[in-house]
């Protein structure tokens, strides 16, 4: 059941204002319901009972892994001129023998095998979690915090990466692509709130306050082709994004491709509205790249989700190994 006055007083503090045609949008911050020092907005709604509650469910004879491989020519977002995923060999069997890095002799370098390496990459890169403080608005994030208070040379000081708690909630995959009859959405193809309705009606599933909702577009299948997954991906609209907060009450928000919403933008003064909308007014997180291809082929749409993100300090995002389990 919904929190409605927990859901009021969010609505209220994200000082949400849209108008059809890309007219005015929100332009403040929201505030959070948890107070001042709040810095995981949404998912304080994850509680002993609501782990327990989805946990009890767990069927248990099978379990999917929502993550994707992490690989040199994987998709990446180098538009704004972030790095490419690196990985590279710093230790090898045979470097060893030549090189005895660790002073212990050939004849022990011949005996003991060695194998280390080392990666670089963006932190926006494979299944990946957005923290709140990933964008905001007029320099300010979730919960009205300032980027000139707060964020310095080594990362913020709030709301980083490493603040995110395990996720253990309800999950839902909206499988809009399968409830349009199709394979993957068309390029840029702006998921609506219609849309959404749509899929939820065919699946005869349901949104529920503090559920982990994920959207598959279909691009997945694109995912070892770099150039096809990251050209003109769909994405959602703004309303489709209202209707998963305000309407379903969801707690996060996912998707299978990397962009998320779709572009051009709908309003004029906010390039990026969608990611505005659920990072820095509603203090929603957002999953990106998650792999929704099996739960869509056993047409499994309710399941328990299961996720930890990687503990980066300071960090706007970081990757999460996801697993659905579905539910009796």
């Amino acid at each position: 059941m919904f929190n409605t006055a927990v859901l009021e007083r969010v609505l209220i503090a994200s000082l949400v204002v849209s108008l059809v045609g890309g007219a005015a949008f929100a332009q403040e911050v929201g505030k959070s319901p948890w107070g001042p020092k709040d810095e995981i907005g949404r998912l304080n709604l994850i509680t002993p009972e609501s782990r327990a509650a989805i946990l009890s469910r767990i069927e248990g004879s099978k379990s999917y892994d929502l993550a994707v491989e992490y690989f040199i020519g994987m998709p990446s977002w180098e538009a704004a001129g972030d790095p490419p995923y690196q990985m590279w060999m710093t230790h090898t069997p045979n470097g060893t023998l030549v090189s005895d890095p660790m002073k212990v002799g050939k004849e022990m370098n011949a005996h003991v095998s060695y194998t280390g390496s080392a990666v670089s990459m963006y932190a926006h890169m494979g299944t990946h979690i957005d923290a709140l403080n990933h964008f905001g608005l007029n320099s300010k994030i979730w919960n009205g915090y300032a980027a000139a208070d707060h964020l310095g040379d080594q990362g913020w000081t709030i709301t980083g990466a490493e603040k995110l708690p395990p996720i253990v909630a309800r999950g839902v995959m909206i499988d809009v692509a399968a409830a349009k009859g199709m394979q993957m959405l068309p390029d840029n193809y702006r998921i609506t709130r219609k849309d959404l309705e749509d899929a939820l009606k065919s699946q005869g599933v349901t949104l529920a306050e503090g559920d982990v909702a994920l959207i598959r577009t279909g691009r997945m299948q694109n995912y070892e082709d770099k150039s096809a997954y990251m050209s003109n991906p769909p994405g959602l609209s703004i309303d489709a994004a209202k209707f998963l907060v305000e309407d379903g009450g969801a707690m996060v928000v996912g998707a299978d491709n990397l962009s998320f919403e779709a572009f051009p933008a709908e309003t004029e003064n906010n390039y990026i509205p969608v990611h505005t909308y659920l990072l820095a007014q509603q203090g929603a997180p957002i999953i990106e790249l998650i792999n929704l291809e099996k739960l869509s082929k056993d047409r499994v749409y309710e399941f328990a989700f299961v996720g930890a993100s990687l503990k980066f300090r300071g960090a706007d995002a970081a990757p999460i190994r996801p697993v659905a389990f579905p539910l009796r």
